[in-house]
């Protein structure tokens, strides 16, 4: 048996990709490359490129590699994008979900593993943020994946297909021996953009919120190392082919840093005093995201290994200086991380 895993050529998902074949799993990785790259596929999975919308592609691949689970990351997940053009993020986030839902339970798919988001819980007001509060989307991302949400639920009440949901907080860091990390050009993630600045691939970084109800005025993260969260799903997998039942989980670390916090800290592992420059707030951006974490370590006994924002930072820097250099060893790559 083996498992299916779409966009994994993506930043969490390449990393799950690794977690999993470095425990000895057999991973077949649909990808259509709009925003992923096949060189952080690790040679060891099988790439097929292709939509994880596609109903006779995930049927074949089904079939033929005989696959238990799917563990299910495509989609598109920029909050201010999605305000912009919300109908495309009701497509590749729900629609497409949809469709591989149905799929996985016509061919009767043991386990279904979702990448959800903590933006299902909206400006809830409240923190740390348990899994029980109500859910109040402030985005068409927070509400896209929400939707998967409930259809997942449901299909799988009525079918009996077992299913995890992993709710992220803010994803950061890169993989400790260099293999992975993340790479989509224009990138919006704070820790990424700090890190490109630093490195002068930025003129300035920008903060979008200075009047925010927070202890220094700008939006407070939980910030969790993106091999953290990796082993959270194979936790999650162990869980489920164990017959336990279903799971709704927070992954994050329950603690938050600042904005400013965040960019004090890469400042100071990188020994640059890059410029800032301050802008308005940005439509879909709550004041405060923190987790409770106490389901996700009771549940699955899970406990971090990188949980420290100075280790997230450090290995965010190491990986944007190879960045370049892997890219020169790929054809063509280096001008899709310039364009």
């Amino acid at each position: 048996m083996s498992i299916l895993l779409t966009g994994g050529a993506g930043y969490i998902g390449s990393h799950t990709v690794l977690a999993l074949v470095d425990a000895g799993f057999e991973v077949v990785v649909v990808d259509d490359l709009s925003s992923g790259f096949s060189w952080l596929v690790p040679a060891r999975a099988k790439l097929y490129v292709g939509d994880c919308g596609d109903e006779q592609l995930i049927t074949k691949l089904i079939s033929e590699h005989q696959v238990d689970t799917i563990f299910h990351f495509a989609g598109s997940i920029v909050v201010p994008d999605s305000v912009v053009d919300p109908l495309r993020y009701y497509l590749n986030n729900t629609v497409k979900s949809r469709a591989l839902i149905a799929t996985a339970i016509a061919q009767n798919v043991a386990n279904f593993i979702f990448s959800s988001t903590a933006a299902v819980y909206g400006e809830s007001g409240r923190s740390p943020i348990s899994e029980a509060m109500p859910l109040a989307p402030a985005s068409p991302y927070g509400s896209s994946k929400l939707m998967a949400e409930v259809m997942l639920r449901d299909a799988s009440r009525a079918h009996g297909m077992r299913y995890a949901i992993l709710r992220y907080f803010n994803v950061a860091g890169a993989d400790a021996d260099g293999r992975s990390g993340q790479a989509t050009p224009a990138a919006t993630h704070l820790i990424k953009v700090a890190c490109e600045t630093a490195l002068g691939r930025r003129r300035a970084l920008e903060i979008y919120g200075t009047d925010y109800p927070t202890r220094d005025g700008t939006c407070v993260r939980d910030y969790i190392h993106v091999s953290d969260l990796a082993r959270a799903h194979l936790a999650a997998l162990e869980h489920l082919q164990n017959g336990k039942s279903h799971l709704i989980l927070n992954c994050g670390y329950g603690r938050g840093y600042s904005v400013r916090e965040v960019v004090s800290a890469v400042k100071r592992i990188s020994g640059i005093n890059f410029p800032v420059q301050f802008a308005s707030r940005r439509v879909g951006d709550p004041a405060e995201l923190v987790a409770r974490v106490d389901r996700i370590r009771n549940e699955l006994g899970w406990e971090p290994r990188f949980g420290n924002l100075d280790i997230i930072v450090e290995h965010a820097l190491l990986w944007e200086r190879s960045l370049f250099e892997r890219f020169d060893t790929v054809h063509g790559a280096r001008s899709q991380v310039a364009a």
